[in-house]
């Protein structure tokens, strides 16, 4: 059972704060919660934390013959997992509304918006591709399980290594990464998306990175999806709030400096990550 909405208390005290100028969590309008990313044993294991909200990433790879239309592509595909573990919200067999989004904007910012280079995945044209299968559990959702995703999504792609591969004439060997060191996969861009929640009273400040109860009674959001040079790629907005374009211009201003600030942590932490692991090659 779906819990009850936000009581009257909660919502005039939620809207009374935000007039002040104010956060329940003490950050400010365009404040986003600490980001902590944990890498597990394995390349392409990645954890996410955006504040409490929490979510798990992994790619494996695994050789297949690619689809007579594209014989030059390997293949990428997502999969989602939002169980009643990560809230209450959320039943099992009964997608929300929520959870149809947070699928479909994995899709446009990961295999849509071509992160990946897919004509790098080939081994042997129209017989051997990579098929890359990105696996994102949501644990626990405190809120703006969205943006969480698709960076647990971006990082564990870029964490991930590829086997080598060895191609002569007719044959492939697959050289196990003990014998050969694994390759790193071919990204066009790091794709980083924002979500700014906007309220039905136009005297609200729009705030960034909105916590459970600010995302329950929001009157729309928006979400953007960019990289650290300014290259615009996804935007989606949900609810019935309209907009004026100088209002989206000043979040999208806004989301190219979290953009990049993000783009220096997420590298920090790949390259203190990789230093700090043993990859012996016999």
């Amino acid at each position: 059972m779906r819990p009850p909405s936000p009581s009257i208390p909660e919502k005039e005290f939620l809207f009374s704060a935000l007039k002040q100028g104010l956060r329940l969590d003490g950050r400010e309008f365009f404040e986003t919660r600490p980001v902590t990313l944990t890498f597990g044993p394995e390349l392409g294991w990645v954890e996410c934390f955006l504040g409490q909200t929490r979510v798990l990433a992994q790619v494996d790879a695994k050789m297949i013959k690619p689809p007579p239309e594209r014989p030059f592509e390997g293949v990428i595909s997502i999969h989602s997992e939002i169980s009643p573990m990560a809230s209450s919200e959320f039943e099992l067999g009964r997608p929300s509304e929520e959870e149809v989004t947070i699928t479909r904007m994995l899709d446009k910012v990961i295999r849509r918006s071509d992160v990946v280079d897919k004509e790098s995945l080939c081994i042997l044209a129209g017989q051997r591709v990579w098929h890359l299968r990105l696996n994102v559990h949501c644990l626990s959702d405190s809120g703006n399980l969205l943006d969480c995703a698709c960076l647990a999504g971006i990082v564990a792609l870029k964490h991930f290594r590829r086997p080598d591969v060895e191609v002569i004439g007719e044959e492939v060997t697959v050289h196990h990464p003990t014998s050969r060191a694994p390759i790193p996969l071919s990204l066009h861009h790091n794709l980083y998306c924002f979500t700014f929640a906007f309220f039905s009273d136009t005297s609200i400040h729009p705030v960034l990175d909105p916590n459970h109860l600010e995302q329950r009674l929001n009157g729309g959001l928006i979400s953007i999806a960019l990289n650290a040079h300014r290259e615009l790629c996804v935007v989606q907005k949900s609810g019935g709030v309209p907009l004026e374009p100088a209002d989206v211009l000043r979040i999208v201003n806004v989301a190219v400096q979290k953009a990049k600030d993000l783009d220096v942590i997420v590298e920090s932490r790949l390259r203190e990550d990789w230093e700090g692991r043993k990859v012996e090659v016999r």
